[in-house]
């Protein structure tokens, strides 16, 4: 199996009823600054460079950010600190992204996610992060990364669940690097504004975590 095929799987998921009918009612009712647009109203995909030595997990779409966009990271606030970012390291050739047909093009990175359907107040219950699981282990087995970035507690405890890592000396912490048996884990706080807006995340922090990611990338 290839990531299109993967990716075509995850777009036709119906596997959870509570985020089927939540991602399609907002899809539906809309936020007023989107009412004219289409939403994407569906599981979204990973995407990126299919031969990518970084990986990276986010937690789950937005619910009027990838929910109506249909690319993770696009068209939300997280997305507006997040590429940024990428662009200055040079894993993405443009600062911004606002839709799948903006152009943008990202250099040895898939972004990828622990959910891929948007739940209400951003928290997909663990039995719905199940059920998405097997997409992330699969997507996984096809890239063999070198590096895992993990944007958030609930990404890092997705990934030691796949590795079957049991060690309580293994905690979530900015910056953390782990040896998983074929790569580095590499944490980050999500790029979400409860932690941008609060400082609990700044610019200078997040960019010190994708220059270690190249630099571990490029040393192995």
């Amino acid at each position: 199996m290839n990531l299109d095929q993967i990716n075509n799987e995850i777009i036709a998921c119906r596997k959870c009823a509570r985020l089927v009918q939540w991602r399609e009612e907002v899809a539906q009712t809309k936020r007023k600054a989107y009412i004219d647009q289409n939403y994407w109203g569906k599981p979204v995909p990973g995407f990126g460079d299919p031969k990518a030595r970084v990986l990276v997990v986010g937690l789950a779409p937005g619910a009027h950010g990838s929910n109506r966009t249909g690319r993770q990271f696009t068209g939300d606030a997280s997305g507006g600190f997040f590429f940024p970012a990428l662009y200055r390291a040079g894993f993405a050739n443009q600062p911004s992204a606002q839709s799948r047909g903006d152009g943008l093009i990202l250099k040895d990175m898939y972004i990828t996610a622990s959910a891929r359907c948007a739940p209400p107040d951003n928290k997909p219950s663990l039995a719905e992060l199940k059920n998405c699981q097997p997409y992330l282990e699969r997507e996984l087995e096809i890239l063999k990364p070198k590096v895992i970035v993990c944007l958030g507690r609930i990404a890092f405890e997705r990934i030691l669940k796949i590795y079957s890592i049991r060690n309580s000396q293994w905690k979530f912490s900015h910056g953390a690097v782990y040896e998983l048996p074929s790569c580095a884990l590499l944490c980050s706080y999500h790029p979400s504004q409860q932690n941008t807006l609060t400082g609990k995340l700044t610019v200078e922090m997040f960019d010190a975590v994708w220059l270690k990611a190249k630099s571990i990338m490029e040393s192995v």
